[in-house]
């Protein structure tokens, strides 16, 4: 699967089963105390400054709750929103607004604070040829989201999926043997199927990087849990013959001087595994 293949199908999906996990057989609180044929407006309210991400989400949820809903968007995905700003409106039926509002701010809370943290790493690294980007360690089942979160926020996807690329990493080095095993089984594996994917393997030393770089044919190196002055000298060895990539343990703190390094790709996990939500808020419009 690729990211292009979540489209509103896979989203429509991804909605539906957090709604029927949410509302199950009804919704018993707005059933029993507003009448079914009561209608109003509400709206999301940023409740703190961040990167609004999630408009698509918002809409396909409201969309599935009740159709004849009216929401209107006034913030978009990768706008910044400041506390107290509206970001959408919503009007229609109040048993459909209630019966969606917390699956929608699960969503819209858990991408903008997604996008949120990625702008502040883009940020960090302004002025510098590094980019930041994603890894697979995101919620699953949301994937999807999580990753149009981070392109929200600034940033950019690595692979989506097992599917999407070769990445050697330590386990598959041991398990094959070393890498120039791993690298040469890989390619034999390839050429017989026909796939031309990208290759990226995975260092953990100098040695290994030169190794790597022996083997030919490899498109990315990732220097893994590297100090500072290994990776200045790795980025000078490799000197744009393949991509290189920074992880591990990489911070807010910490991520410019990587960046400063030569690297091309920062990967930060964190973006997606252990994001903040951003507090939004619905409030009904009395």
């Amino acid at each position: 699967m690729s990211l292009e293949l979540a489209d509103e199908g896979s989203l429509y999906r991804i909605v539906e089963t957090a709604l029927r996990e949410d509302i199950g057989a009804g919704d018993l609180t707005s059933e029993s105390c507003i009448a079914a044929g009561a209608k109003g407006e509400a709206f999301f309210l940023a409740k703190e400054d961040g990167v609004f991400s999630g408009s698509e989400i918002l809409r396909l949820t409201f969309r599935t709750v009740d159709p004849s809903l009216v929401l209107n968007q006034l913030i978009f995905d990768g706008d910044l929103c400041t506390a107290g700003e509206t970001i959408s409106t919503l009007s229609g039926s109040m048993r459909g607004i209630l019966a969606g509002e917390r699956v929608a701010l699960n969503f819209i809370q858990r991408m903008s604070g997604i996008a949120t943290l990625t702008r502040k790493y883009v940020d960090a690294v302004e002025g510098t040829e590094a980019k930041i980007i994603d890894t697979r360690k995101t919620a699953p089942g949301l994937r999807a989201l999580d990753k149009r979160a981070v392109r929200d926020g600034g940033g950019a996807n690595h692979r989506f999926g097992l599917d999407s690329m070769v990445l050697i990493k330590d386990n598959h080095i041991a398990a094959a043997g070393g890498i120039t095993l791993a690298i040469s089984e890989c390619k034999q594996y390839l050429k017989q199927r026909g796939l031309k994917p990208k290759i990226e393997v995975e260092t953990t030393s100098l040695a290994e990087v030169e190794e790597v770089l022996a083997c030919g044919g490899i498109d990315r190196i990732m220097l893994d849990n590297y100090d500072l002055p290994s990776m200045k000298t790795a980025v000078k060895r490799i000197a744009h013959e393949v991509e290189v990539e920074a992880s591990g343990g990489i911070t807010l703190a910490t991520v410019r001087s990587v960046a400063e390094t030569g690297v091309d790709f920062i990967s930060i996990g964190a973006l997606t595994h252990s994001p903040r939500a951003l507090d939004i808020s619905l409030e009904i419009r009395q």
